[in-house]
Formats: structure tokens, sequence, C-alpha cells
């Protein structure tokens, strides 16, 4: 166990496995006991205005990110050196698309915030649950693009910075396999640890949240059958009209 204490056994050797098991079993849960309760609770009916500039900002603005975590964490650096990606033109890019990707999100939740403490309707039915949500989804982002914006300065200085490729992802990489290098993680940089607790801490209260939403796939309403609206009762005809016949629905 050289080279790393007990602190760092149990943030990147055990609270992994344990934010693992709350997610799985959070999410089976609340499929089977809160099923009509997976959902985001759309606010849009009290105020769209805001919502349709921060909604797609915030989502478009984050699927670039996920993509970018997928990308930085999964992928070993010798397999884009093998594609003929030069760790130069890796990190430009990935700091470029970075740097624009987290302030898209950043500006979106921003807006989304603004507009739940702002609109009445809207933040009378936000609970607590959707504040801690916000609190910490907020942390995340914000500890992720102040991560991207420090390296970045540190690159155009000339000054050193940290490859995560060579600490956090090989110890991501190692947790699915049973064998997490703590040693590789407690060897990064600061503000990669910091933003991987803010991680952590999301995706552990992801089942319990309006983002259980992100596991959910609108697949079935392809092949759904149409919705036929009927009335109830026929309209009674004017005075001097003929009543129309009934027509058939579908």
């Amino acid at each position: 166990m050289s080279g790393y204490g007990p602190v760092d056994l149990l943030l990147w050797g055990v609270l992994p496995y344990v934010v693992l098991v709350l997610v799985v079993g959070g999410l089976i849960w609340r499929y089977r006991y809160d099923r009509f309760g997976w959902t985001t609770r759309s606010s849009e009916l009290y105020e769209s205005r805001l919502l349709r500039i921060g909604s797609p900002l915030f989502h478009f603005g984050l699927l670039v990110v996920i993509v970018g975590h997928v990308v930085g964490l999964l992928i070993p650096d010798t397999w884009t050196r093998a594609l003929g990606v030069s760790d130069t033109l890796y990190h430009v890019s990935a700091l470029s698309l970075g740097l624009i990707a987290g302030f898209c999100t950043l500006a979106g939740i921003a807006l989304l915030v603004w507009r739940r403490r702002t609109t009445g309707p809207v933040f009378s039915v936000t609970t607590r649950n959707d504040k801690l949500m916000y609190v910490v989804l907020v942390l995340a982002i914000v500890t992720g693009l102040g991560m991207t914006v420090y390296f970045a300065g540190l690159e155009l200085a000339g000054g050193r910075t940290g490859d995560y490729r060579e600490t956090v992802s090989p110890w991501f990489r190692s947790i699915w396999i049973l064998r997490p290098d703590v040693a590789a993680m407690t060897a990064s940089d600061a503000p990669y640890k910091l933003h991987a607790l803010m991680g952590l801490g999301l995706f552990a209260l992801l089942p319990f949240t309006r983002l259980v939403h992100a596991f959910s796939a609108p697949v079935g309403y392809l092949f759904r059958p149409y919705v036929v609206y009927r009335t109830r009762d026929p309209q009674p005809a004017a005075a001097g009209q003929a009543r129309r016949p009934a027509r058939r629905g579908w």
C-alpha cells in the first residue's frame, strides 16, 4: 500500500464501488417502486421562453462533455498515437472543445437555475431533492470547467501540466476490472481529484433525482398506436341546421 494512505484507499478504492452500488440499486428500486415518478417533472407549462434557450444549450453542451469524458477516460493514449494523433493535437483539441462545451453547459444550467428561482410557479414545485441535485450538478460543471481553464492557461504559459491520461484514466479503467489503481489517482493533480469527487457525488444522486430520465429512451413512442379523441356527447345542432352524421374514427 506504498504511495498512498488510508484516506486515498477509501476515496479511490472503496468509494467508486459504493457509488456503483447506489446507481445500480437505486435504478432498480426506482423502476420497481417509483415507476410513475421516473420523469423530469417538466415545468414547460409554467414558463417556456427561458426554457427554450437554456435547455438546448445545457443538453447539447453536456452531450459534448460526456463524449469528451468517454474518449479521454476509456481510450488509452497508446491508441490515439497509433491512429496518428499526436499528444499536442490531442490536448489542443480536448482543451478547445472542452472550453466551448463547458461554457455552453454552464451558461445553460445557469439560465435554468435562474428561471427556476425567479419564476414563481416553477420555484413552487422545486423540491429539496432538486435543490441538492442542482448544487452538486453545478459544482461538477464548475470544477470541470475551472480545471480546463486552469490547465489551458498553463499550456499557453508553457508550464507543466498533469496528463490525466496517465493518472485518472488508468484509475477509471481499473475500476471496471475490480483492481482499482489507487496509486495512479493519488498521483494526479488536485483539480482532477476534486472534479472526480464531484462526479462521484453526482452519480450517487442520479437514480434518486429527476436526472434519472437520462436512462430513458422514448423507443416505445415510435410504435405506440394513435390516441383517438372523441366527444362524450354529440353537439346539438343549431336551429334550422341539420345535424352532421358522426364520423368514424380510426
